[in-house]
C-alpha cells in the first residue's frame, strides 16, 4: 500500500523526495537550506551591484586585447537569454557566445538565440555533436533506465563549452544559473551530468557506437586543470542582480522578440519529454515542485500560485503522444521499443560506475587545506 504523500508547509516540496524530512512546523529541510543558499549567495541590493562591477572590470581588464574576454553558453532559454543582455549591456562585455546542438533543439530555441545574438551583434558559434554517437548514448541511458537522462545533453554542453574557452584562452565562463529558481533541487531526483565514468559506464554496457568526436570531460580537466591549473573562474552574474524569472521573460518578449517554450527546460525537445513525462510517471518525480518551491523561497511567487500551477496537467494527451512518436523516429526505433524502454525497472545510479568517492575524496581534500 502506497504512503499518503506529506507536503511542506511553506513550499511545495513533498514526500516524493525520499529524503524529505521536516521540523514541527511541518517545514520541510528544502525550505531551510534554500534560506541559507539565498542569505549566502543571491544580492539584489547594493552589495549585489558592487560586486558585479567589480567582477565584470576585472573579466575587462583581464581580456584587454582579446577578441573575447569571456564566454557563455547559450540554450534559447530564458536564463541563459536574459544573461545574454546582462552581459552586454550591465557587464559590458565581449562575450563568446556557443551554442551546443546535441540533436534536440526546439524552433522556438533557435529562433531566441538567432534574435538575441543578432540584435546584441554578438558573436555566435554553433557546435553540433555528432548524431550518431548522441543517438547511441541516449539509447543507451534509456535501456540504463537511470533517473537523469539528460545527462547525454548536458555533459556535452559544459565539455565542449569548456573545451572552446580554454582553446580560445578565455578565462571566465558567465553561467546562467541562479539562486532564485533553483536554490532547490533533491539529489535523490537524478545525479551529476560532470561524471565522465558514470556516462562511459553505462555506455559500455549498453551503447553500440564508438563515442569517437562526443565531447567529454573528465575528473582531472573539470575538477583540477581547469579550476586550480588554468585557473577558469564561472561567474554567476543572475546572483548578483535582483533577477525574477517571470519579470525576465516579459522583458526579453518585448524587447528582443523572444518567445516562451512553456516549461522550465523546455527548449529542448527531449528535456521537455524527460521532465514533463519520464520523470514524474516512472520515478513520481516532479521537477516543477523544486522550480516553484525555489521561487517561493526567493519571494517570487506565493505557495497559492506555485499550487495552482501543480494542478495544471504536465502534459496535453495529444501533444504526449505526438512528441512520444517523434522521439521513437528520431532514436531510430518503433513506438513499441520506445515504450518497452520507458517500462523497464527503475534503476539508482549507484547501480553503474561513478566518480562519488573521488569526488568525496577531493572534498575533503578542500575542507582540510582550503580552497
Amino acid at each position: 500500500m502506497l504512503s499518503e504523500v506529506v507536503m511542506c508547509s511553506r513550499c511545495v516540496m513533498d514526500s516524493t523526495d525520499p529524503d524529505i524530512s521536516f521540523d514541527a512546523d511541518g517545514v520541510c529541510n528544502h525550505c531551510h537550506e534554500a534560506k541559507i543558499k539565498l542569505d549566502r549567495g543571491w544580492f539584489p541590493n547594493s552589495s549585489g551591484k558592487e560586486q558585479l562591477e567589480n567582477i565584470s572590470n576585472e573579466i575587462r581588464q583581464h581580456g584587454e586585447g582579446k577578441e573575447y574576454d569571456c564566454i557563455i553558453g547559450v540554450s534559447g532559454g530564458v536564463d541563459s537569454s536574459y544573461l545574454l543582455h546582462v552581459a552586454k549591456y550591465e557587464m559590458k562585455l565581449r562575450p563568446l557566445v556557443v551554442h551546443v546542438d546535441a540533436g534536440w533543439n526546439s524552433e522556438i530555441a533557435v529562433k531566441n538565440i538567432e534574435q538575441l545574438v543578432k540584435s546584441l551583434e554578438l558573436d555566435l558559434f554553433t557546435y553540433v555533436v555528432n548524431w550518431e554517437e548522441m543517438q547511441d548514448l541516449q539509447l543507451s541511458f534509456l535501456k540504463a533506465s537511470v533517473a537523469n537522462q539528460d545527462i547525454p545533453q548536458d555533459h556535452s554542453f559544459f565539455a565542449k563549452l569548456y573545451d572552446y574557452a580554454a582553446k580560445n584562452d578565455i578565462k571566465y565562463i558567465i553561467n546562467g544559473s541562479n539562486l532564485t529558481s533553483e536554490s532547490i533541487l533533491p539529489q535523490s531526483w537524478g545525479y551529476d551530468a560532470s561524471d565522465l565514468k558514470h556516462i562511459l559506464g553505462i555506455h559500455r554496457r549498453f551503447g553500440k557506437k564508438r563515442l569517437k568526436t562526443y565531447p567529454k570531460m573528465g575528473f582531472f580537466m573539470h575538477r583540477i586543470y581547469w579550476p586550480y591549473i588554468k585557473k577558469m573562474k564561472v561567474v554567476r552574474p543572475l546572483n548578483l542582480i535582483d533577477f525574477d524569472k517571470n519579470k525576465a521573460i516579459k522583458f526579453l518578449e518585448e524587447n528582443y522578440g523572444w518567445r516562451y517554450y512553456g516549461g522550465k527546460h523546455h527548449e529542448s525537445k527531449w528535456t521537455k519529454f524527460f521532465q514533463a513525462h519520464y520523470l514524474p510517471e516512472k520515478f513520481g518525480f516532479d521537477k516543477r515542485k523544486a522550480h516553484l518551491s525555489s521561487m517561493i523561497a526567493s519571494k517570487q511567487i506565493t505557495r497559492e500560485q506555485a499550487l495552482k500551477e501543480l494542478s495544471q496537467p504536465l502534459y496535453k494527451e495529444s501533444e504526449l503522444v505526438e512528441d512520444k512518436r517523434y522521439i521513437a523516429r528520431k532514436l531510430g526505433i518503433s513506438d513499441v521499443e520506445f515504450n518497452a524502454l520507458l517500462l523497464l525497472p527503475n534503476k539508482d545510479f549507484n547501480d553503474y560506475p561513478n566518480q562519488v568517492s573521488l569526488l568525496n575524496a577531493l572534498r575533503s581534500f578542500k575542507r582540510i587545506f582550503g580552497k
